[in-house]
């Protein structure tokens, strides 16, 4: 359930861009945006900071799934969607940063996009779906949706399309499903003389270009809200005292309770008679229950306001919402009707100032957005929903399937179900709420709705549910009862001292045990932020006094208040000072400095190049002061420090064989992992902490981190049995050669790999070229780094422990998978591609230019150069080894670009060579011959259908 109306749960080198349409399609307008990178809109910034703070979990997913019984065209699905997808920019389009900025940019459209179907029973059916719905996006690849048919009988499927939010909201989604209806039946019937009749969709683009031409709003409307919001806090709602065992599996819960099929009517008329919509209505009734649940009169519930006026927005499909936050005084025991008033005044109040940014907002209003705890002002949402969209396609009967993610996007939400089956729903973060006054409040709510509706002028001490009743005593704190149930602790307590945060001191059962840092990571994984302890100290026993009860002037380590010292302090206070514009006390609130997400995904990433330790947005918000930073830096730090010496005491790994491998999130680590997986081999991925969902899998376990921290790679390297190097910054060949000497230096056992590339040979004399040939001039800085990298790994084996080495010399690399799809926007296979995909003319050398018989290039399958790499850690080459899968002429390559995508474009030759085609060298690869046999689907025609999401040719 979400607030906008949903009915249902950078690259090495500047992207090229598409210059024109291609000639079989209708020309641009002539009012369409200048193509290249766009700013974002406020709302797809909100979105994409929640992705880079490490929100990039199936919250933001938007799956949209029907029933549909009938024959279905799953050809033609697959034409329409695609069709789809061409008509709207927006689902085609990717999300980088440049200079600590986001932009989005327009990808080239597909040939094809594949609709993969699976045959399963309907009642297997639901797992299927949250399963295909929670596999992350990665916004810096783009956001193509995704489509999979589960086939239940021969006219019986079940077809899920899932999207991102970042491309769409609630009337968008009734969009997509109204074309997709119209291109279907077009795609249906070929034949037909009458193709789909379709308007040109509006750009999403042309609309983030006219919000940032408008600003932040009028001026006076952010100084409104800034006025209205004036003293808010966010609602205090009754948190768990530990967080559920299963709350990381299934992280929100709805409770649905049936309302009376003449309950929605009687709210309308209840709403008519005081000139408030239903939607007013709902929220009103929503107001009185968190009233009735928190005690609280003032109070402060989101909606969602929308963007859209008028014909010029119609049938645009992108992020057009904005969050209202909605304050109502709720005191004096009003009539509900008199709240509804309320409601509605505050209601027509906010939407005179609704193209006010919502982040802008915050910004203004800085750390009084947030209550004391970090928490967000606007926590509660509420909505109305009405008849679920479904997908309409010819000759088949269409029904709404729920995908129930287990995810919310806010700690409680509200929400009447306005269908022919009314209900009330209640969607709340388990973290955020207790489990049984979660659904005390959602029988609650519904029986409020039935009340109000049969008689409003009840007052709000009338109507069902109750505020909590205030404690009757002192109560163990949270955190010391989680410690006291912790296995490992034997003892524990929680001060909380004049001036200062509280603290918590632990007795462990045993040496061993769990460090101070680990203690409070347990703690903050299960209590809300105001209940996490400032630090957890370790004791042999707790001081008592006479009576046996701990006496609290004698335990150690109260806080000291010193300015914090060291290049931790320093890196944190000089951040602080460059990002928020003042040097920060040690206590200073980020918050109350101005700071918001921007600034703390900023501030993260500055760091965690400064000080090479792993860093992210998230831990900034929930830290907030440069003490609790510096601290925060100085644990991880310490623990880094510790590693190594923890290991060297005790030899025995905790699981044997582990291979780090780096560059786990790029086109080639993935096939690398696959291949492991295959093995049973444990893994240890190299990520950065945003992406590091994109490799958490069974048998892997993650370690944050880049090429540019080197003590991280250090303490990687030494964790490892065994060591597969294929990350690269492709542009920055200091920061490659670095980052494999700190590798080397660390190495001290096993086989190592190294990922390397053909471009180390540099202009071979010939044509052809053997393995370990020597390098000539001249030499791209690429390819001169690869060739260094070789050198220090090369020297280093065999030495001191270490193991047999292999560098894996490996040309174009093709596969089916996003990253390595970008190739068809850059390099040569990217030339030949654009200019088929955009009905160019594709000019190639002409065989005997510049004294060359052929031109053309190497190219690997991702599977086959997998199998090469992995096998060099049972059999290291001790040298170089190329994985070649074939070669291809160019013109070979362009007349299989131009077939696949049905292209007109000619195919000329001509005497002059561009940089990017001239190429005229075979590699020979003999030593890794036997893993890089093609298997079934790994031959060039195959690999290139799967690249370009072309239909595979009979």
């Amino acid at each position: 359930m979400t607030t906008d109306r949903f009915t249902a749960p950078a690259h090495q080198e500047e992207l090229l861009r598409r210059a024109r349409a291609r000639a079989a399609r209708p020309a641009p307008r002539p009012d369409a945006g200048q193509p290249g990178p766009v700013p974002l809109s406020h709302a797809q910034r909100r979105m994409w900071l929640m992705d880079r703070l490490g929100h990039g979990d199936a919250s933001y997913s938007v799956p949209f799934a029907t029933r549909l019984r009938g024959p279905l065209d799953v050809d033609a699905l697959s034409a329409a969607l695609t069709s789809l997808v061409r008509r709207h920019e927006i689902l085609r389009t990717r999300y980088g940063q440049r200079d600590g900025e986001p932009y989005q940019e327009v990808l080239a459209a597909p040939g094809t996009i594949a609709v993969r179907v699976v045959a399963a029973d309907a009642a297997a059916t639901g797992d299927l779906l949250v399963a295909e719905a929670r596999r992350p996006f990665d916004l810096s690849a783009g956001t193509l949706p995704r489509a999979l048919v589960v086939r239940h009988a021969e006219q019986d499927h079940t077809v899920l399309l899932t999207f991102h939010h970042i491309s769409l909201d609630g009337p968008s989604l009734e969009t997509v499903a109204e074309e997709l209806g119209v291109l279907y039946a077009a795609a249906a019937a070929p034949d037909s003389s009458s193709g789909p009749r379709l308007p040109e969709p509006p750009r999403y683009a042309d609309f983030a270009r006219r919000e940032l031409r408008a600003g932040d709003g009028p001026s006076e409307g952010l100084r409104h809200w800034t006025d209205r919001l004036d003293g808010a806090v966010p609602p205090r709602l009754p948190a768990p005292v530990r967080a559920p065992a299963d709350a990381d599996a299934r992280p929100a819960a709805t409770h649905t309770a049936p309302l009376d099929r003449a309950v929605p009517d009687a709210l309308r008329e209840l709403g008519r008679r005081h000139r408030a919509t239903v939607f007013t209505v709902a929220l009103a009734a929503a107001f009185a229950t968190l009233h009735r649940c928190t005690g609280q009169d003032d109070l402060v519930i989101g909606v969602a306001g929308t963007h859209r006026r008028g014909t010029a927005m119609r049938g645009l499909v992108g992020l057009c919402v904005n969050t209202l936050p909605l304050r109502v005084d709720a005191s004096g025991d009003p009539a509900f009707s008199t709240l509804l008033e309320r409601v509605r005044d505050a209601m027509l109040d906010a939407q005179r100032h609704r193209e006010v940014p919502f982040d802008r907002i915050l910004e203004r209003l800085g750390a009084t957005a947030r209550g004391a705890d970090g928490t967000a002002l606007v926590r509660v949402t509420a909505d109305i929903l009405g008849a679920p969209t479904a997908l309409r396609l010819p000759g088949t009967e269409g029904e709404h399937v729920e995908v129930g993610l287990g995810e919310a996007k806010f700690d409680l939400s509200f929400a009447v179900l306005d269908t022919d089956r009314p209900a009330a729903l209640v969607q709340y973060r388990r973290t955020a709420l207790d489990e049984e006054t979660a659904t005390t409040l959602g029988a609650a709510h519904a029986a409020l709705l039935t009340a109000v509706a049969d008689d409003p002028a009840l007052r709000l001490s009338q109507l069902p549910g109750a505020a909590p009743a205030p404690p009757s005593g002192p109560a163990t704190h949270p955190a010391e009862a989680l410690l006291r149930a912790h296995p490992q602790v034997s003892d524990a307590t929680v001060a909380s001292p004049a001036g200062g945060p509280p603290l918590a001191y632990a007795v462990l059962r045993a040496t061993g045990g769990p460090s101070p840092a680990e203690l409070r990571a347990h703690l903050r994984d299960r209590l809300a932020p105001d209940l996490v302890p400032a630090a957890v100290t370790l004791l042999d026993t707790l001081p008592r006094d006479g009576d046996g009860a701990v006496d609290p002037a004698r335990l150690p380590g109260m806080p000291s208040r010193a300015v914090p010292e060291g290049p931790h302090a320093e890196a944190v206070r000089a951040g602080f000072a460059a990002l928020l514009g003042r040097t920060p006390a040690p206590d200073d609130d980020f918050f109350a400095l101005g700071g918001h997400s921007l600034v703390a995904v900023q501030l993260a990433e500055r760091l965690r190049r400064a000080l090479t330790l792993p860093l992210t947005g998230l831990d900034i918000l929930q830290a907030r002061t440069p003490r609790a930073v510096t601290a925060l830096l100085d644990e991880r730090a310490a623990r880094r420090a510790a590693a190594p010496a923890k290991q060297a005491a005790r030899p025995v790994r905790a699981r044997a064989g582990t291979v780090l491998v780096t560059g786990a999130t790029g086109g080639v680590g993935a096939f690398v992992l696959r291949e492991l997986a295959a093995r049973g081999r444990p893994v240890l991925a190299l990520a950065r902490p945003e992406s590091a969902h994109l490799v958490a899998a069974e048998g892997v376990d993650v370690v944050e981190g880049d090429l540019t921290d080197l003590d991280g790679l250090r303490a990687a390297v030494r964790r490892a049995d065994a060591v597969i190097h294929a990350a690269c910054t492709f542009t920055r060949p200091d920061v490659d050669v670095a980052a494999m000497a700190a590798m080397v230096d660390a190495w001290s056992n096993g086989p190592f790999t190294f990922v390397s590339s053909v471009d180390a040979y540099g202009h071979p004399d010939g044509g052809t070229v053997a393995e370990e040939s020597p390098a000539r001039d001249p030499l791209s800085p690429y390819g001169r780094a690869k060739l260094d990298c070789e050198a220090l790994l090369l020297r280093a084996a065999g030495t001191d422990g270490r193991g047999g080495a292999s560098a894996v010399r490996s040309p174009l690399v093709w596969g089916p998978h996003d990253r390595l799809r970008d190739q068809l926007r850059w390099g040569a296979t990217g030339l030949l591609y654009q200019a088929a995909h955009e009905g160019r003319p594709l000019v190639l050398p002409r065989p005997g230019a510049r004294g060359h018989d052929w031109y053309g290039a190497a190219w690997v399958h991702a599977a086959a150069l997998a199998r090469a790499v992995v096998s060099c850690l049972e059999a290291p080459v001790h040298g170089v080894a190329n994985a070649v899968s074939g070669h291809v002429a160019w013109r070979d390559l362009a007349t299989d670009l131009t077939g696949l995508l049905d292209s007109g474009s000619e195919i000329r030759e001509s005497d002059e060579v561009h940089p990017d085609l001239d190429h005229h060298w075979h590699y020979r690869a003999d030593r890794l011959a036997r893993p890089l046999r093609p298997q079934p689907g790994e031959d060039r025609r195959a690999v290139l259908t799967a690249m370009t999401g072309a239909a595979p040719q009979r």
